[in-house]
């Protein structure tokens, strides 16, 4: 099995029985200026002629494409936040080369500010550290970051890459069982509509051809419809790792039709319920091509007091997400990840970020889970002849933090 467990630290949280973008190679400005011996840091702030600038280095989660791949070979996320904000300013991206400082890609400030880049994690086979440049614009003078690291994100606590035939034994089936609770009396897990192959695990929505007649399927308590019992592809590590706080990310290829949802998400040590900490979190939900709002949710499920509360929407401009109009989320492969502090949620596609969420975080340990479930509700959206449907995951990795 692929799967790989590194202990980072007294953190650690592991259960056992008894997880606009650019790059670009051209470029050869150099800079010997702000050079620095020690290890830069993973985020920092420089203050200057009243300007401000931040850069964040976060993991290896951007990585589109259409194969699979070495999870190492994605690259790592830079993100720069420089204020005021000018739409437009051209920002560069550099990376230290012994004492110099070269430039390897330039894009512009987008409306919140943010300049946003996708670079190596390594160079010369050790952590990378870059900073970025902001250009003089609109009366502003050129303004250089501190320095970043990669260095912390070297290491993933936990990765698998699905080689081979079979699951990691950290996985388990989840969800085996037709339940009207999960709104899902026509559906349930199985193993059968899951297979490990060709370097990812394919999760499957099939026909349960065990199943007797069809299932009457209800939508806000009406019937819409029957149709044919379905098995899901529905596999998470409960009992077997968890974490608390840090980056978590799969990289994944979505199933086409509508009628069903493929999801990267984590749930809480213990389950969701009033008196735990944690949180259900769904990192990404899909809900098939040609939706109407993009197909692409993020959503949180929290208790207040006894009151379930959601969070979240539907990603407004998904499409600005892709690579181009050859790209798609059935198509290709995308990295979608959340970053989990002790104040703040925030969650991406490729790097670049979705929605945030801040104040009453989950500080429980939560496992990830992979699925591809047809809930009641949206069966009605295909027909029994579409079965069957599949979506991809390449790896899944986590980089725990701790607090």
């Amino acid at each position: 099995m692929s799967a790989r467990r590194v202990l980072a630290g007294s953190a650690l949280a592991l259960l056992m029985p008894a997880s606009l973008l650019a790059w670009s190679e051209s470029g050869s400005a150099t800079d010997t200026s702000d050079a620095t011996t020690s290890v830069a840091p993973t985020t920092s702030v420089r203050k200057a002629a009243k300007q401000k600038v931040s850069i964040e280095a976060l993991p290896q989660i951007v990585h589109q494409g259409k194969g699979t791949a070495s999870a190492n070979s994605a690259k790592a996320a830079i993100t720069a936040t420089i204020k005021p904000v000018k739409v437009g300013r051209k920002v560069k991206l550099q990376v230290k080369s012994g004492s110099k400082w070269k430039t390897v890609s330039t894009v512009k400030q987008d409306g919140k500010g943010r300049a946003q880049f996708a670079a190596p994690a390594t160079r010369s086979g050790a952590a990378a550290t870059y900073r970025v440049q902001a250009l003089k614009f609109g009366g502003l003078k050129a303004v250089k970051s501190s320095s970043v690291s990669t260095e912390k994100w070297l290491a993933p606590t936990y990765t698998d890459e699905f080689s081979g035939s079979s699951l990691s034994p950290l996985w388990a089936h989840r969800g085996q069982v037709y339940e009207k609770e999960s709104l899902r009396l026509c559906s349930k897990g199985d193993p059968s509509a899951v297979k490990v192959g060709g370097g990812s695990v394919r999760l499957s929505v099939t026909k349960d051809k065990q199943a007797k007649g069809k299932c009457k399927a209800k939508e806000n308590g009406k019937v819409v419809g029957k149709f044919a019992y379905r098995l899901n592809g529905h596999i998470g590590t409960e009992n077997a790792f968890a974490f608390k706080y840090g980056v978590a990310a799969a990289r994944m290829k979505m199933h086409q039709l509508r009628g069903q949802h493929a999801s990267f998400w984590l749930q809480p040590v213990g389950g969701n319920h009033p008196a735990s900490d944690g949180h259900e979190i769904d990192i990404i939900e899909y809900f098939g091509n040609q939706h109407p709002q993009g197909g692409l949710t993020s959503f949180i499920h929290r208790y207040q007091g006894n009151r379930l509360v959601k969070t979240g929407s539907w990603i407004k401009n998904s499409t600005s997400f892709l690579a181009g109009k050859k790209d798609g989320w059935s198509k290709t492969y995308h990295v979608f990840s959340v970053e989990w502090t002790p104040k703040v949620l925030i969650f991406r596609i490729d790097g670049k970020e979705t929605w945030r969420i801040s104040g009453n975080i989950s500080s429980a340990p939560q496992y990830p889970i992979l699925s591809l479930l047809a809930s009641d509700y949206e069966l009605s959206e295909m027909k029994d002849k579409q079965l069957p449907q599949h979506m991809y995951v390449d790896w899944v990795r986590v980089w725990e933090t701790g607090s």
